[in-house]
């Protein structure tokens, strides 16, 4: 059998034998509490790429020449007597210094001027206004050609200076943030611009961190401390850390200064879930060395949370982990910006052919390349300066209506420059967890085996409990030795298990009993809420040791031993206490029913009960315990202390000592939580549905709660069959594609393995085939995964997509789509943060996409096309003009006249159509298949194009040819007659283009109106008022207008009458 390549080259597989295929990633379910599409630590991803050849390779040597990359090194910090010595062959360790300024005072002009320049429209217009010094180009009065460009240039330079300034004062602010610094003489403030690698400084409660630290002592006796991650990694949640036991037990802060300290830091780098380090203490002549990894550390930009901090600071400035993950994402830049661009260069051959017509038909004269250019200016203004502006205002309004809808509210626009663009969506993909569901978890179902609780007989589970826990129930006749087998005792060991095996920390609001729960994930603190709602509470917890407060009101101390917390790597985490009554060593461990299979005993229900609560929509958690000797507990604490402490492949020599004691563990229950849906996303998705977008659900989850999940939101409708793709062999892959082909409205669903597959052997097969279903589920998907698929999307389709996410493991997928909407959940604020759009709520895209985005994009279709035809139609009166009065190329408008066509003649009325509606709201969200005519591109193509220029062409004839036929005896008033005629012709081309008057557009009409009136009588030069104020100059004028606006009004209601929009027909 044989395969095709990425090229679409067909090759045997032995080409590919199965030892070689490229790293496929079996990504783990997020069920139970681990939340695997959040946690990104352990991942590993084959993102290889192909060495560059020829001028790209010669283009990246040349960079690495003049610019080679950064290199990061190793260091070792040494205490001696308050003073720090820093061992790095690193030359110079960056200031502690926050920058985000993009300009500095020497390079801002130049910058900006060259931002502005790289694109078309304005190096045209510079070119245009710098042709005015050669006098043989010069045309007309010299600020009609400089003036607007000079107008757009100021805005835009004030602006980015605003914007700079406003960045210069956050990071002045920040970098004069008081820290206190510990040294000989006591406790010195210092800004923390001042701060350097060694010294020793306190942070306390709730503030932030000016640098990455490790953690030498806190105000808690345990040396544990809390933190907030909100601003590094998106999550809301505290995070345990813990001071190097070393110096915590040491007596005083001052002590830190009289021992000798030498500290071990690995390079710098990005990730911020991995440290590897060692910190060792002098004591008379001995030495303590310990191992350090992330607990031990505060990165830069997280908040202390609880008690006052002492650190040692070993990354500064740009070595930060904060400052190393801060991405700066390109510009997007929408569809509707592009087509206008290609309609530009149009419009610049438009001009060179004009301008070569009139050449041509002046018989090519002595001179003629000077004439050529002359034209060429005459005709500038077919390509219009003051679309980018418009536009751009636009869509600073449309972007402050969505954030100011009540419907929404809380809607917040980050990137105003693509409005327009959430109206032409064809794609909606979509992550699982927290965006279609609320991340809210409820706890459902209990397995124990032979038994089976749900939350309809947590009484009974409760009386067990209550039970296990009494003196009473061991005396009730029923022998010690059959206890283990009876349902009291399974019921009290798995609630153990359940109360035990966490990161959970309990905490209590001062003067109160309340507890509230703290953990990284929603689904641990769901397991111990439901513990506490049957009688077994989560009491107290420290870094080394746990309160459960019994049924009967006891208290029972656990001695935490070790941790084992959970990665994306291992899929499960684990714990080792001791029962401090009866001196019990337990292990236990929780984790995905993919990886705890292999751990547990042999048995006969977990697959089946796992796959029954993943069909309910559940998300599962296995449990094992395993009870440790003495013998066996000391031999693996020693092997386990001895891996701590190597540098050198630290966390796989640590996680090997783990798995030795990870086998044969005792299966005691099995976990199901449900998440539940956000509100309103059935009726959102049908929506959505109807008006033409495909939803392509991306989650880490298993297949059987992806699709429990798809059906139960309705994403994949009732009518729908669903074919599920699931291979480790790329014959069978392409195979079992080749099969999915072939149905029809058939929803697809494919876990991550397989679709690893397809990335790296059929990529083009695979989006060809996914594309023709009417909806996608891809299960176990990694975060890299997630943004390859928008990315094969985009360029396959060529097509909109939108991406929406609400945890730190979407931004990938969110920066790399057309538009990017990040929901504010639990997860925290990265994906808000880094979306173009940010929603509190899923139901929210509907409105967002079918109302927003179909009147953002239809307004700015509608402006950019009159704008353009403002332009033309003076351009092409201009050319009549010339060509009547012998090819003389000398404008006919000047000075006052030209720039007030393009501002206070037109701007206000043409500017109006922003304020457009097609279709009212109602009739919008009660036909959303209306969206379907905006996915096609129609009210800005190149036929809309062209029909404004033969509209252009015709009405600038009339204007022209008739003045000059009614007003032959008057030809030395000829501008003030085809001006007035070009205005109000403009006028009434605005009132045809309304759908629905709204009452500024009929301000702007008048007032317009108005001022031009004024302007007559002002401008005498121009206007001779005992010529206008006659009869014959008014009914003259007006038949004019009549004749160029009559037949464009007339083939209007034809064409509404014969080939009607489809909303007309809804209206």
């Amino acid at each position: 059998m044989s395969n095709r390549t990425k090229s679409g080259r067909r090759i045997s597989m032995k080409t590919f034998p199965r030892d070689s295929n490229p790293m496929i990633l079996d990504m783990g379910s997020d069920e139970g509490g681990i939340p695997l599409d959040n946690d990104i630590s352990s991942m590993t991803f084959d993102d290889s790429v192909p060495e560059p050849t020829g001028f790209a390779k010669f283009k990246a040597s040349v960079k690495n020449t003049f610019f080679p990359p950064k290199q990061y090194f190793d260091r070792t910090i040494e205490l001696r007597q308050g003073r720090a010595f820093v061992n790095t062959e690193e030359t110079n360790l960056p200031p502690n210094v926050i920058r985000n300024q993009k300009y500095n005072p020497y390079t801002f002009l130049f910058v900006v001027l060259y931002e502005q320049f790289k694109f078309f429209f304005n190096m045209y217009f510079l070119l245009v206004a710098l042709s005015q010094f050669i006098p043989q180009l010069k045309i007309g009065y010299l600020f009609t050609y400089v003036a607007p460009l000079v107008f757009v240039l100021a805005i835009t330079i004030l602006k980015e200076a605003y914007d700079d300034f406003k960045r210069w004062k956050r990071d002045k602010e920040a970098n004069s943030q008081k820290y206190q610094k510990l040294t000989p003489n006591g406790p010195v403030t210092i800004p923390s611009s001042e701060i350097r690698v060694g010294d020793l400084i306190f942070v306390e409660k709730d503030c932030r961190l000016p640098a990455d630290i490790v953690v030498l002592r806190t105000t808690e006796k345990s040396g544990a401390s809390f933190i907030r991650t909100d601003q590094l990694d998106g999550e809301t949640d505290w995070k345990l850390r813990r001071a190097v036991a070393s110096t915590q037990e040491l007596p005083s802060d001052e002590s830190l200064l009289s021992n000798q300290i030498d500290v071990f830091a690995d390079r710098p780098k990005m990730d911020i879930y991995s440290f590897v380090g060692t910190c060792t203490v002098y004591k008379n002549e001995n030495k303590n060395l310990v191992s350090l990894s992330d607990e031990n550390t505060m990165w830069m930009n997280t908040v202390v949370a609880s008690g006052i901090v002492i650190g040692l600071v070993i990354y500064t400035g740009s070595e930060t982990r904060s400052s190393m993950n801060t991405s700066h994402p390109k510009t997007k830049v929408g569809l509707l910006d592009m087509e206008l661009n290609r309609l530009s260069k149009v419009l610049f051959g438009l001009m060179s052919l004009l301008s070569l017509l009139m050449v041509a038909l002046n018989g090519f004269r002595s001179g003629w390349l000077v004439d050529f250019f002359r034209y060429m200016l005459l005709f500038s203004a077919i390509i219009p300066i003051s679309l980018r502006v418009n536009l751009d205002i636009a869509k600073t309004l449309y972007s402050y209506w969505i954030m100011n809808d009540d419907e929404i509210e809380g809607t917040i626009v980050r990137t105003s420059t693509i409005p327009e663009e959430l109206g032409r969506i064809s794609y909606l993909l979509s992550d699982k967890t927290g965006t279609l569901t609320q991340n809210e978890m409820i706890f459902k179902k209990l397995h124990l085996g032979s038994y089976s609780f749900n939350t309809e007989t947590l009484d009974e589970l409760e009386i067990y409990l209550e039970e296990a826990f009494t003196d009473e129930y061991e005396s009730s006749g029923v022998m010690r030795k059959n206890r283990k087998r009876s349902i009291h005792y399974q019921v009290q060991r798995t609630v153990e298990a359940l109360a035990l095996c966490h990161n959970v920390t309990p905490t209590f609001e001062e003067g109160s009993d309340i507890i509230t729960y703290q953990a990284s994930s929603p689904d641990e603190v769901a397991l111990v809420k439901f513990t506490e709602s049957i009688g077994l509470t989560l009491w107290h917890r420290d870094l080394h040791s746990m309160t459960l407060k019994t049924p009967l009101g006891n208290e029972v101390q656990y001695s935490i031993l070790n941790v084992f917390p959970f990665s994306s790597e291992t899929k499960r985490m684990g714990i080792i206490i001791r029962n401090e009554i009866n001196g019990e060593i337990m292990f236990y461990m929780k984790g995905a029913d993919v990886v705890m299979s292999r751990i547990v005993q042999s048995n006969d229900w977990l697959d089946e009960e796992c796959g029954n609560m993943a069909r309910e929509g559940l998300r599962t958690l296995v449990f094992g315990m395993k009870v440790l000797s003495e013998e066996e507990y000391g031999d693996f604490h020693d092997r386990y202390l001895e891996a701590k402490a190597t540098v050198i492949d630290r966390d796989q020599n640590v996680q090997d000592v783990v798995e030795s004691i990870e086998h044969n563990l005792q299966l005691i229950g099995l976990s199901g939580v449900e998440d539940k849906l956000q509100e309103n996303v059935k009726p959102t998705l049908e929506m959505l549905r109807n008006a033409g977008i495909k939803i392509w659900m991306l989650t880490g989850d298993k297949i059987e709660t992806a699709t429990c999940i798809a059906i139960s939101a309705r994403l994949v409708s009732r009518n729908q069959d669903i074919y599920t793709l699931s291979a480790s062999d790329p014959n069978v892959a392409i195979h079992k594609l080749d099969r999915f082909r072939v149905l029809k409205d058939t929803a697809l669903i494919i876990d991550g393995k397989t679709l690893q597959l397809f990335f790296n052997y059929f990529p083009q097969e695979f989006i060809s085939s996914a594309c023709q279903a009417p909806a996608v589920v891809c299960c176990r998907c990694s975060p890299t995964q997630k943004a390859e698929i928008v990315t094969l999307l985009k360029n396959f389709t060529k097509k909109q997509t939108a991406a929406i996410g609400d945890g730190g493991n979407d931004v990938s997928m969110i920066q790399a789509a057309d538009v990017g909407i990040g929901i504010v959940g639990k997860e925290g604020k990265q994906a808000s943060l880094a979306a173009d759009f940010s929603i509190n709520q899923f139901s929210f895209v509907s409105r967002l996409m079918i109302w927003h985005g179909r009147n953002s994009y239809k307004r700015s279709a509608s402006l950019g096309q009159f704008v353009i035809h403002r332009g033309l139609i003076i351009s092409f009166i201009q050319a009549i003009f010339s060509s009547l009065f012998y090819f003389a190329a000398i404008t006919i408008y000047t000075g006052w006249l030209l720039v007030g066509y393009a501002t206070i003649y037109t701007t206000a009325p043409v500017f109006s159509l922003v304020l457009d509606v097609d279709v009212t709201e109602d009739i919008a969200f009660q036909f959303p298949e209306l969206y379907r005519e905006l996915q096609k591109g129609r009210s800005l193509s190149y036929k809309t194009f062209f029909i404004w220029v033969f509209k252009s062409i015709y009405q600038a004839s009339v204007i022209m040819l008739m003045s000059i036929f009614l007003f032959d005896n008057s030809m030395i008033n000829i501008v003030s007659i085809t001006f007035t005629a070009l205005i109000l012709t403009e006028l009434f081309n605005v009132a045809f283009e309304i759908h629905k008057w709204h009452v500024l557009v009929v301000i702007s009409e008048v007032v317009t109106l108005g001022l031009y009136f004024v302007s007559m009588v002002i401008l005498k030069s121009y206007f001779d008022l005992s010529f206008i104020l006659t009869t014959n100059f008014v009914w003259k004028t007006s038949l004019i207008v009549a004749m160029g606006c009559l037949p464009v009004l007339i083939w209007k209601i034809i064409k509404s009458k014969y080939y009607p929009p489809a909303y007309a027909k809804l209206t």
